[in-house]
């Protein structure tokens, strides 16, 4: 591990030791009688909007299935970058197909080449995402309607952090806290990432070269922690409370406690593991070739 990465480990115990106090806190705080009145008058589910489509369809499941492979790469791709390492190999786009340019290309680490390419597959995945989901109407179940969600949000906080799970069906509708995160995920963390990655890119454009790099590339790294904590804070809250059914409804289609959703999760386990383990540089260095120079 390089000197560069580690001042950001030491968030790990830190991390730790600051849930665990928060965690007793928390608990405190739920034997209060206003904190216990105010979860009775905002239990944490704010109302359903008109309209509000009921259940996942098949293209979300896939779309999140994706995102959760293509996410897992680019955070991988993203710590080889930032490692200081000198990587295996460098890529240089030839400037005799599709995309011609003026000035030659610059040249590119194989794991930056690796990063472009799924950063393409990711927001092309992502544009598809938003536009089905306004056109579908799911785009309510990730906006909140009312300000009532902050004080929904905030009850359903303390009874996360207490370890007393607020009462919810994901099915028909998220509570508070749930919408305020998804929402914020998809549609500021998401598009902040786009934005601070084309901006550390060669194809930014030199009008618009006043965005001081050094900030937007310290914000780059946070939104990708940022995008760290919420996989494991969702992957862990999903299986606390209620795996068998959290699963159907994101893997399988379906409101029930059956299998299936664990087997097709189990399913996307396997397939982003055979990609991490394909995603090797004698593979990558073949597949650049193909549309451009390597040297090592």
């Amino acid at each position: 591990m390089t000197r560069r990465w580690t001042p950001l480990l030491w968030l790990i115990p830190i991390g730790l030791v600051v849930l665990v106090a928060a965690v007793l806190v928390a608990q405190w705080m739920r034997t209060l009688p206003d904190i216990q009145s105010f979860i009775v008058d905002y239990p944490g589910e704010t109302e359903i909007p008109p309209g509000t489509p009921v259940g996942f369809p098949w293209w979300l499941q896939w779309q999140h299935a994706l995102n959760a492979f293509f996410l897992l790469l680019i955070v991988r791709t993203g710590w080889q970058i930032g490692s200081g390492k000198r990587p295996p190999s460098f890529w240089t786009r030839r400037n005799d197909g599709v995309i011609r340019t003026k000035n030659p290309p610059k040249r590119h680490s194989i794991h930056v080449w690796f990063h472009l390419v799924l950063d393409a597959l990711w927001v092309f995945n992502g544009v598809l995402y938003w536009v089905l989901l306004f056109v579908s109407g799911q785009w309510l179940r990730l906006v909140p309607m009312s300000w009532d969600v902050v004080p929904h949000a905030l009850s359903a906080f303390i009874q996360y952090l207490s370890l007393d799970w607020p009462v919810h069906n994901g099915w028909i509708h998220y509570n508070g806290l749930q919408l305020l995160m998804y929402g914020f995920t998809v549609f500021v963390a998401a598009p902040l990432a786009l934005f601070t990655g084309l901006r550390l890119s060669t194809i930014w454009p030199r009008a618009l070269r006043w965005v001081p790099e050094k900030p937007t590339r310290t914000l780059h790294v946070w939104v990708m922690l940022y995008f760290i904590g919420f996989t494991i804070l969702h992957v862990g809250l999903i299986f606390a409370t209620g795996a068998l059914r959290n699963l159907n409804h994101m893997y399988g289609g379906r409101d029930d406690e059956s299998w299936i959703g664990l087997v097709v999760f189990a399913g996307s386990l396997v397939v982003m593991i055979v990609g991490w383990v394909i995603a090797r540089p004698a593979v990558l260095t073949r597949l650049a070739a193909l549309s451009g120079t390597i040297r090592r």
